[in-house]
């Protein structure tokens, strides 16, 4: 049976969505933007501020569905410019120390409200 996931620890949805949804073991989160929950607004900064909210939000996302990073099978990641992919990197390695799960990364037209990345992920509970 399918069960929604809602965390209290990062912004509501911007659309009729949910945080994630978990079946059997495993959970799927919705893509997380890199949008504050104290201001409910997108970070100030560049690609390495709003990745590193992006990356904060999925792991609240993980633990209210009951996983963690360390249970991430497989994240897809958005980025607006290309050229901010090694930066994003950076950030994204620092989340996931050397375990890094399978991965697709690619560079899209535009991103809701105008973001530079927008990260979603596969797990499985803990």
């Amino acid at each position: 049976m399918k069960t929604i996931i809602h965390s209290d620890q990062v912004p509501a949805a911007i659309g009729p969505f949910s945080h994630g949804t978990a079946f059997a073991n495993l959970i799927f989160t919705s893509g997380q933007l890199p949008v504050s929950k104290d201001t409910g607004g997108v970070v100030s900064g560049g690609i390495i501020e709003q990745s590193k909210q992006s990356l904060e939000n999925l792991r609240q996302v993980l633990f209210a569905g009951g996983g963690d990073m360390s249970t991430v099978l497989k994240t897809t990641c958005y980025l607006a410019d290309i050229n901010d992919f090694s930066q994003f990197n950076e950030v994204y390695k620092s989340f996931f120390n050397t375990d890094c799960p399978a991965r697709s990364c690619f560079a899209v037209k535009d991103l809701p409200l105008g973001v530079k990345v927008e990260v979603e992920a596969i797990a499985h509970v803990k």
